[in-house]
């Protein structure tokens, strides 16, 4: 097989793939970089496809590229799936070829969580939902059929759903709660934020698990655990994803819920880092942990671009995210889960911040609608070991 060597070797090619570069370029201006894309789009913020290209007219398609290699020089290879690595050869295989490096760093994600169904649709009416081309197959469907299912009540699923609905889709969002939101929200503000979507027209049909069904050209019949079923003109998945760990299992690295870094993004072989979705590292605030969202991906892609170029950095950002919904903007640092106690500070009816503790220690925080105050909530993670109860009314705002 041919091999092409490049000084750094990003597989993967989302958004932590041009943050890395980008990270490179600050202390190496003239390192080849190599980035392994098995996507059909040059790296691009993720973020849009489920939020302000639904929602804001000004936000156009070509405000999603990233720019990455007019910007910093690397080599995107796209459509091109690694399919091994071998650290001691400093080599990886992918799409016919060997591509050799000095620095490794392993951005590989996640695959989206496929819906339980018979799909013989070939994918036009049983969706998944993680890349560009996803988006752009699901905003076809929205302007051509009536109605949509989404499944799925977190994150993603929430905001597809939004998103259908105010693009005028007839929208159903299956989830297996008793409200939505009911997972991470205190009960009342749960009950707050599923009448947002019941109040926009959106059906939710709660408590089920969708278990069976089959899609084709003509729409797709779901079959719920309780019995009942659904039928839509098409579905998309909003059930998260399943980490993708097998490339480094397979290459002998320490993998436990993602693949285990330390504190510089430096996996438990040499030359080889890890970063973004797929990375378990040890959060300075909060312990060992793998964070899925934007901000983890920005700015640890940038901590190990600066790290493989030798800056040897350790990483010390608590990272946060965020959803927008129906004109409400939430925040969260930290471990958000309903079973923990919470305090909750309403500053009024629209603004307020929930604090999450476990064992009496504050180990998340929640924004709701409340703007500029991430750094506050990560003081108040910092400081937890010696705040009670009573020090946190009033301590955000």
């Amino acid at each position: 097989m041919t091999t092409t060597h490049f000084d750094y070797l990003i597989v993967g090619g989302g958004m932590v793939a041009d943050t890395a570069a980008r990270g490179i370029r600050e202390i190496d201006a003239d390192g080849t970089i190599g980035i392994l894309s098995d996507d059909v789009d040059e790296p691009y913020t993720r973020p849009a496809l489920s939020k302000k290209l639904w929602t804001d007219d000004e936000f156009t398609w070509e405000k999603v590229p990233l720019g990455t290699a007019g910007d910093t020089g690397a080599d995107i290879r796209l459509r091109t799936r690694a399919t091994a690595i071998r650290p001691d050869a400093h080599e990886v295989d992918a799409a016919g070829e060997t591509f050799s490096y000095a620095k490794l760093l392993i951005a590989t994600g996640g695959t989206p969580v496929a819906l339980p169904i018979d799909d013989r649709s070939n994918g036009e009416r049983a969706l998944t939902f993680r890349t560009a081309e996803d988006y752009r197959r699901l905003r076809g469907l929205a302007g051509e059929v009536e109605r949509i299912a989404v499944v799925g009540g977190g994150y993603i699923g929430s905001e597809l759903a939004a998103a259908l609905v105010q693009n005028g889709v007839d929208t159903v969002l299956i989830h297996t709660g008793a409200v939505l939101g009911d997972a991470v929200f205190p009960a009342a503000l749960a009950q707050r934020f599923e009448k947002l979507f019941r109040d926009a027209g959106v059906e939710i049909v709660a408590g089920s698990r969708v278990s069976g069904g089959e899609a084709d050209a003509d729409g797709a019949r779901l079959e719920l655990e309780n019995g009942d079923e659904v039928r839509v003109d098409a579905v998309v998945s909003g059930l998260g994803i399943d980490v993708a760990t097998e490339l480094a299992e397979d290459a002998g690295l320490r993998v436990d819920d993602g693949v285990h870094v330390d504190a510089q993004l430096r996996t438990s072989v040499d030359d080889v880092y890890a970063a973004g979705d797929v990375a378990s590292y040890p959060d300075r605030l909060l312990g060992r942990r793998r964070v899925e969202h934007v901000d983890n991906a920005n700015e640890q892609g940038a901590a190990a671009g600066r790290n493989l170029a030798g800056a040897a950095e350790p990483y010390t950002h608590t990272p946060y995210y965020y959803s927008a919904v129906f004109g409400i903007r939430y925040e969260a640092v930290g471990t958000l889960d309903s079973s923990l106690e919470t305090v909750e500070d309403w500053i009024d009816g629209e603004r307020g911040v929930v604090f999450y503790l476990d064992d009496g220690r504050v180990v998340g925080v929640l924004l709701w609608n409340v703007e500029d105050a991430r750094d506050a909530a990560r003081e108040v993670l910092a400081a937890a070991d010696t705040l009670t109860r009573d020090d946190l009314v009033g301590r955000i705002r």
